[in-house]
C-alpha cells in the first residue's frame, strides 16, 4: 500500500512481526511498516473494512466508470485495506490481489483481518509484473489497482510503459486502471500511463498527503467531468460513503 509519513513516536510503540515489518498503533488505528516509518497501511480497529487513509478511496475511483465490476486484480496488498473493502462492499465481484512478500499477506491476515481466500477472493504471492506479463490473466479484469511500493516509499516500484501496457492487456474492453502515485514529481509516471493508454487518462486531485491517483482507461469514454459523471459521483457517495464528489475537484 502506498506510503504516508507517521510521527516518529506513537503513544503505543512499535511491535515487530518479521525482520522487515512492523505495527504500531495510535488513536485507534493500526499501521503496518515495511522497517520503516513509512506507513504502508492501516486499519481503524473499529472499522477494519472502512477505508481510513483518503488516497484508499480515491483508489475506488473505478466505481464511477464500471459501477458493477466482475473481476477486480489489485497489485500490492500491504494491509489489504482495498481488497477487503472490494470484497465487503462488492459481493458479486472477485477479487485477485498480488503481492511479492509472503510475510505481508501472512501480517494482512493476522493482524489486518483480511478474511481467507473463497469463491471470491484469491491472495496470490507473485511478482506483480511477472503476473501482468502472463498471457492466461489478459482480457480478464474490469478493474485493475496499482499500489506497489518499497520500505523506503520509493515508487511505483515498477513505473513504465511496458508495465502500464501489460496492465491494460489485463482489462475487459471497458476496463479502468488506478495507479497510486506518491514521492515525487509525478509528470514521468503520468506520462508513462498516458502512452500506454493512448492519453486516455484522469488525474485525480492530489491528496493532503501528497498521494495522486491516475486513472487509465481501455476505451474512449465521457469527458472527464459531465452532469452523468456527477450523477455516478453521488451515487457512489450515497451507496459506498466515499467522498466522490470531491474527486471531481477542478474538472468543471
Amino acid at each position: 500500500m502506498p506510503p504516508e509519513c507517521l510521527p516518529q513516536r506513537l503513544p503505543r510503540g512499535q511491535r515487530a512481526l518479521a525482520p522487515a515489518l512492523s505495527l504500531s498503533e495510535a488513536d485507534g488505528v493500526r499501521y503496518l511498516h515495511f522497517g520503516s516509518e513509512w506507513v504502508q497501511g492501516a486499519m481503524r480497529l473499529r472499522r477494519p473494512f472502512h477505508l481510513e487513509l483518503e488516497y484508499q478511496s480515491q483508489m475506488m475511483a473505478p466505481l464511477l466508470f464500471c459501477p458493477r465490476p466482475s473481476h477486480v486484480v489489485q497489485l500490492g496488498l500491504g494491509a489489504a485495506a482495498l481488497t477487503k473493502f472490494c470484497w465487503r462492499h462488492l459481493p458479486r465481484t472477485r477479487v485477485t490481489a498480488v503481492e511479492w512478500e509472503p510475510e505481508v499477506i501472512a501480517a494482512a491476515r493476522r493482524w489486518f483481518r483480511l478474511p481467507p481466500d473463497d469463491e471470491r477472493l484469491r491472495v496470490v504471492a507473485a511478482d506483480a509484473r511477472r503476473f501482468v506479463g502472463d498471457p492466461r490473466h489478459r482480457g480478464g479484469a474490469d478493474w485493475v489497482q496499482v499500489d506497489l511500493y518499497d520500505a523506503q516509499a520509493r515508487g511505483p516500484v515498477y513505473d513504465d510503459v511496458a508495465f502500464y501496457r501489460a496492465c491494460r492487456k489485463l482489462l475487459r474492453p471497458r476496463g479502468v486502471v488506478a495507479v497510486n502515485l506518491f514521492g515525487r514529481s509525478f509528470a514521468s509516471s503520468r506520462s508513462a500511463i498516458s502512452a500506454a493508454f493512448g492519453g486516455r487518462i484522469w488525474a485525480l486531485p492530489t491528496a493532503a498527503t501528497g498521494n495522486q491517483v491516475v486513472l487509465g482507461f481501455a476505451a474512449d469514454l465521457h469527458r472527464p467531468y459531465d452532469l452523468a459523471l456527477r450523477r455516478s459521483a453521488l451515487a457512489v457517495q450515497r451507496r459506498y460513503g466515499l467522498p466522490a464528489v470531491s474527486w471531481l475537484a477542478g474538472l468543471e
